[in-house]
């Protein structure tokens, strides 16, 4: 659970603009888009600080930005999953001399409200890459000189009224740590995260849950892309068993969508749970949001195929779109339709009549998927996908385009050395018209019109598959 926010110490007529991003080690290539989406969401820009080499480098969790405002700074931590904590930076260098000059130069209204006698405080050391035992972090305490770290108040470890960092930066994740940091920040602690809800929605305390569920961190993650908000209407065409509609509500988005699979939808399917051997009545999307206190974001869930966009009203009206195609590797992806030509549903058995399915190309899906959000998205509206790939053999051009959306941001989640999926964010900038309708492209077709399980399982051009390759067979989302 996070600590209760820091107490205001600033007076009106001083601050300090330098703010401190302290990341989960995780996502790594998806921080800045997450920063980009929430600070756009609430209006003001996190401008990243050139400043300090050492946060913008590979590997490094650290990250300086610059805010026009503390109140800036807890919007941002009031929706991201990623950043662990928000400091304001008092100090930062490669040395504690460096640092103890700094926080010297700090205007004394700022620094001795926070320093007076009737604030209780608590530092704490944190370091990246290097285990240090407790006492020694206390001699590091005890190491800052007096004249320029001049606390007045009671030490308070349980619920102070300021919260320092000092934070050491020892390299790269599994690296050979050097003796001393390769940077030191100094910071008042200003706001956690929001990582508590990883756990708050896992997937283990889920009520309905299919074997190709989406982990709640990414859900929250995708919710943050498509900039969802109170009131929003999100719609998720692929919609399984509903864990992006769940992060969605949470953000207070009004949520629906489809699946072409009635027996998954109806709690009929096989059960995903070990030793579980039926499915109980009651599982489906609307329990999982009732389970949470969001049953009143419910708006419905269709058994329909997404490629059908005729049965929809023909106008804007969602805010985001948020899903994750099938990729067709535990099964081939499908849609109604048929081989035949000439075939006709006549009116005598259109009762009771279960429609054909055919296989479902990846590239169709991604085509269909566009012209639908063209169609169907709010004037900048987000539609948010995963598009799986080949390492080896992705470029840019694979992306499908589309002249009413725009690309956000382009996301890598690495799955093995061969495979990975990447987090894609279009926006929908130009007004949808007749003659936009079906002209989403793939410049060049990543699957090359066959099924993604064929670039799954194909083995690399070296002939040499990786044993971390095999193990991870079952990271892939398969809806």
């Amino acid at each position: 659970m996070s600590a209760p926010i820091n107490k205001t110490c600033l007076s009106n007529s001083t601050k300090i603009n330098k703010y401190l991003l302290q990341f989960a080690n995780e996502h790594v290539d998806f921080r800045h888009a997450e920063i980009k989406a929430i600070s756009e969401l609430f209006g003001f820009t996190a401008k990243a600080l050139a400043e300090d080499k050492c946060s913008s480098s590979p590997g490094s969790p650290y990250l300086m930005v610059e805010l026009n405002s503390e109140k800036e700074a807890r919007k941002l931590m009031s929706r991201t999953v990623l950043i662990k904590s928000l400091y304001e930076v008092w100090g930062h260098g490669a040395t504690y001399k460096e640092v103890s000059e700094q926080v010297e130069t700090i205007p004394a209204e700022i620094k001795q409200p926070c320093f007076s006698a009737e604030k209780s405080f608590r530092i704490n050391v944190d370091t990246y890459n290097k285990k240090i035992q407790q006492q020694d972090k206390i001699k590091i305490i005890e190491s800052l000189p007096e004249d320029v770290f001049s606390f007045k108040g009671k030490v308070n470890l349980k619920n102070p009224d300021n919260t320092f960092g000092l934070l050491e930066y020892y390299g790269a994740n599994k690296t050979e740590p050097p003796d001393k940091p390769f940077k030191i920040y100094f910071g008042r602690w200003i706001a956690d995260g929001q990582r508590d809800l990883i756990q708050q929605f896992h997937l283990t305390k889920r009520h309905f849950i299919g074997n190709t569920s989406m982990d709640a961190g990414l859900s929250l993650i995708m919710s943050n892309l498509g900039q969802v908000k109170q009131n929003s209407v999100v719609f998720d065409p692929f919609v399984g068993t509903g864990s992006l509609l769940v992060a969605c509500a949470h953000h207070g988005g009004y949520v629906m969508g489809t699946d072409i699979d009635y027996l998954l939808l109806h709690a009929k399917a096989r059960p995903s749970r070990h030793n579980q051997k039926q499915r109980l009545a009651d599982e489906s999307i609307q329990s999982n949001l009732s389970q949470y206190g969001l049953g009143h974001h419910y708006l419905d869930i269709l058994v329909a195929d997404s490629s059908k966009h005729k049965m929809w009203r023909c106008q804007p009206m969602f805010d985001a779109i948020i899903t994750d195609p099938p990729y067709g590797i535990r099964e081939g992806a499908k849609r109604i339709g048929t081989e035949k030509d000439d075939c006709l549903v006549t009116d005598d058995v259109k009762n009771g009549h279960i429609p054909q399915r055919v296989e479902y190309q990846m590239a169709d899906i991604f085509k269909d998927l566009l012209n639908f959000a063209a169609r169907f998205l709010n004037m900048n509206g987000r539609v948010v996908f995963w598009f799986p790939v080949s390492r080896e053999s992705y470029t840019e051009e694979n992306l499908p385009t589309h002249p009413c959306l725009r690309l956000d941001s382009n996301c890598e989640q690495i799955l093995s050395t061969r495979i990975s999926r990447r987090l894609i964010t279009m926006v929908k900038c130009k007004e949808f018209k007749d003659e936009d309708m079906a002209t989403a492209q793939i410049p060049v077709d990543h699957y090359d019109n066959k099924p993604f399980r064929d670039l799954y399982f194909k083995k690399s051009q070296s002939n040499t598959q990786s044993v971390e390759d095999t193990l991870q067979t079952t990271s892939l989302n398969d809806t």
